[in-house]
């Protein structure tokens, strides 16, 4: 009998044949979701031979969305994903034009997702630009529902500039917009509240996972207000509410400006275990890092609300149309995502019987064609196939 994750006390009390949506996605979310669903489905099974199941629900959202609703986002696929807490979603393509956008964006500020969760590590067998890629092993914690993706913007000349560049001049004695006239304007909020509940939510991930170093990355020697507010309050919050983590040395927290961390993630990347950044910022260094293991295409993501339980984890990487439906796509990022899902509701074993299938799929030389580089290239089934005969 299939049955609903809850949260009970701030914990996820998780049945034995728990529903979970999930979101086949755009363009090769067709090749990579059956093949990445394969594989879970193997790996429950021979961890738990038959007492514990997945029971899978397809909900829709994107373009396959679209044709059969007319709606980019059905409100039904926002209101599963409320009712059954956990979800699972392949790559979406953003609309072009008016209206949503971005899709990812929308389903993060719609159920308040606030921690973008990326966590970056290196396997045996890929290519990498780095000599020493193996020092990599970074979890990054992203502020996921403010910033400059709260998309407050006033575009160039439209009468709503000019309401702010007035108001700015004249109410608030702003004098330094050097162009009045031909300028877009954009507004950059960064909460406390924000701000603590994303810090708090890395240094839990840190404790828990035996992880001592903490680091904030900001750009506060500029934005003295928003990135330097994050950096205060982090501080703030980790004397305040760890006091003893921080006296026994069981936790470290420091800070690094946010240009010097990609500077120091090429020449030092040992030096970070968890860092905790604002949105743009988190975006920027997400990418950077994954293209330092090798791709987006092995760099699992999760979006979630420890708070209300309420998790999306997720393909990172794009639609890429131009190899929809040849069977080439690379199933690693949804895969690894399927990994911090089963990690998330507390099936262990799952995502280290798969984790440690892909080790040894890529250390054998089974890559896809995003990674091959000249090497003989496999089939995203032959591929999923090979992780199955390791699980």
């Amino acid at each position: 009998m299939s049955e609903k994750i809850t949260l009970e006390n701030g914990r996820l009390s998780v049945p034995n044949h728990p529903v979970i949506p999930f979101i086949e996605g755009d363009g090769i979310g067709q090749d990579i979701w059956k093949n990445a669903r394969a594989v879970f489905d193997a790996a429950v099974a021979k961890a738990y031979h038959g007492q514990k199941t997945i029971q899978w629900l397809e909900v829709l959202a994107g373009q396959k969305a679209h044709k059969t609703t007319g709606q980019w986002l059905p409100d039904d696929t926002l209101e599963a994903i409320k009712e059954y807490l956990v979800a699972i979603k392949g790559p979406l393509e953003t609309p072009v034009g008016g209206g949503i956008r971005s899709l990812n964006v929308t389903l993060r500020q719609e159920l308040d997702l606030y921690a973008c969760v990326r966590p970056v590590r290196y396997f045996q067998g890929i290519e990498s630009p780095l000599k020493e890629p193996e020092k990599i092993n970074i979890t990054i914690f992203r502020e996921n529902t403010e910033d400059i993706y709260a998309g407050i913007e006033w575009q160039a000349g439209s009468s709503e500039v000019k309401q702010v560049i007035a108001f700015l001049q004249k109410n608030m004695g702003v004098n330094k917009i050097r162009f009045p006239e031909s300028s877009s304007i954009g507004i950059k909020p960064i909460s406390k509240e924000g701000s603590e509940r994303l810090i708090r939510s890395t240094i839990e991930y840190a404790l828990t996972n035996n992880l001592a170093k903490v680091t904030l990355v900001h750009k506060g020697n500029i934005q003295k207000f928003t990135e330097g507010g994050f950096r205060k309050w982090g501080y703030e919050l980790a004397q305040r509410e760890y006091a003893d983590e921080l006296a026994s040395g069981k936790l470290v927290i420091n800070d690094i400006i946010a240009d010097n961390f990609l500077q120091q993630i090429l020449l030092n990347p040992e030096a970070f275990d968890v860092v905790a950044l604002t949105n743009l910022n988190g975006d920027y260094a997400s990418d950077a890092l994954a293209a330092q293991v090798g791709g987006i295409g092995i760099s699992p993501g999760a979006n979630i609300n420890y708070s209300t339980g309420h998790a999306i984890f997720e393909a990172t990487h794009g639609t890429a149309p131009d190899i929809a439906g040849q069977d080439k796509a690379n199933p690693c990022s949804l895969l690894l995502s399927g990994c911090m899902l089963f990690d998330y509701i507390g099936w262990t074993e799952v995502a280290r019987r798969i984790t440690t299938a892909i080790e040894k799929t890529l250390a054998q030389g089974y890559v896809t064609a995003d990674l091959a580089h000249g090497k003989p290239a496999y089939s995203t089934s032959d591929f999923a196939a090979k992780v199955i005969d390791y699980l």
